[in-house]
């Protein structure tokens, strides 16, 4: 029998990273032994107190743990994440924020409640290659704005304004601290990026699933530079690190948050109860969780360390920006690369078949940096970091 599908279904695509997996899947049941240097989740599971406290929870024989909660989350659970963000100058009603079934519940939450086909939405690139298939459903133009590696991947705000002379746009996008390229967008450029919102009167939707991984500097929250024009999406998939457990929320205007709350009621009803549970003990002790997050930021810093120097001992042609964020480093491979035309897709196939190294290619996130590679730093011990390095170099001085 021939099925006939709605044709916006087709704009959905597999994660490209699956791509990757299905070889690396293939080579490890083949017992090649693959480091990991794509992996974007946390290596450290939550504070062991906090998940001590749930397991007691969960022996209680009633179904208090089981049941639904309401669509846009406990209000328990809620308060507890509004007093975590009044801590950093956020201070936002129970009507201004509602969780969701992870970072990308949020993600396309947002997307299919703001952007109606043909909105212009300005982009930065390099970008998490999620937003793009959403983008795409909803009918969105997007503009697309490179950051420059030699200026940080900072957003480039005087290209913006020359958008905004000639167009009308109905948003910026911005994820900071980043994926791929672990930036953090510098204060003075994300006051500007509000004044901006504010003047011209377009949203920023502001991806802050990174912002308790900053290890140096500090997380900048829009928010409250433009609290009409920001929309913060937000996950707990990287603190406590709960990625599996999908627990993510966003905040902003309580007429945006309204219609978002009904598409993640519509999509997955309520969020995991027993996430919610977890997070709410995790904030209610935030000295405890400071201290956890504070080690585990230690422990990142210092794998990135490794990853940057062996980068500089094994690649010393790479060009890159130490991340001061996030689990990644966003390397330009283009001194290598180019002149061979072995685009960043290739290479990474051909690294992992040949040297059993598992990376991302840096064209699933950019238009522009196309012998580019993401490397994670977070999942692999210090020694197979070095190792995934020396492989890369290898490849590249043998092809």
């Amino acid at each position: 029998m021939k099925y006939e599908f709605n044709e916006l279904i087709n704009l959905f695509r597999e994660s490209p990273t699956r791509k990757i997996d299905k070889l690396k899947e293939k080579l490890a049941s083949e017992g090649k032994d693959i480091i990991l240097l794509s992996t974007g989740q946390p290596s450290i599971p939550p504070p062991r107190w906090a998940r001590e406290k749930l397991a007691e929870k969960l022996m209680e024989d009633t179904m208090r743990l089981y049941k639904y909660t309401p669509s846009d989350g406990r209000k328990s659970t809620k308060e507890a994440i509004l007093r975590e963000l009044a801590r950093h100058g956020v201070y936002i009603d129970l009507d201004q924020i509602t969780l969701t079934a992870g970072g990308q519940s949020a993600l396309f939450s947002t997307i299919v409640s703001l952007f109606k086909p043909g909105d212009k939405v300005v982009v930065f690139d390099p970008m998490y290659f999620g937003y793009w298939p959403l983008l795409d459903y909803a009918g969105v133009i997007p503009i697309i704005l490179k950051e420059e590696l030699d200026n940080g991947f900072q957003p480039p705000i005087e290209r913006l304004q020359e958008v905004l002379s000639e167009e009308k746009i109905k948003a910026v996008i911005l994820i900071s601290p980043d994926n791929p390229t672990g930036r953090v967008i510098e204060r003075k450029t994300a006051k500007a990026l509000a004044d901006l919102a504010i003047d011209h009167k377009f949203l920023i939707i502001t991806d802050e699933a990174y912002r308790t991984l900053v290890y140096e500097g500090e997380h900048t929250y829009i928010y409250p530079l433009a609290p009409e024009h920001v929309v913060s999406l937000n996950a707990f998939s990287k603190d406590p690190g709960i990625p599996g457990w999908r627990l993510g929320f966003v905040y902003g205007p309580k007429e945006i948050i309204k219609k978002i709350k009904l598409v993640v009621s519509e999509t997955v009803y309520c969020p995991p109860i027993i996430a919610q549970e977890l997070v709410e003990i995790y904030l209610s002790d935030l000295e405890k969780a400071d201290q956890f997050i504070k080690n585990v930021r230690e422990v990142y810093s210092s794998k990135r360390d490794v990853l940057v120097e062996a980068i500089q001992e094994y690649i010393p042609s790479g060009k890159f920006v130490k991340p001061k964020g996030g689990m990644f480093v966003f390397l330009d491979l283009s001194e290598y690369l180019s002149d061979k035309k072995i685009g960043s897709e290739e290479f990474a196939k051909l690294l992992l078949e040949k040297k059993q190294v598992a990376v991302v290619p840096g064209s699933y996130f950019s238009r522009y940096y196309n012998y580019s590679i993401r490397l994670s730093f977070v999942t692999e011990e210090n020694e197979r970091i070095v190792e995934g390095v020396e492989r890369i170099g290898e490849l590249l001085s043998e092809l």
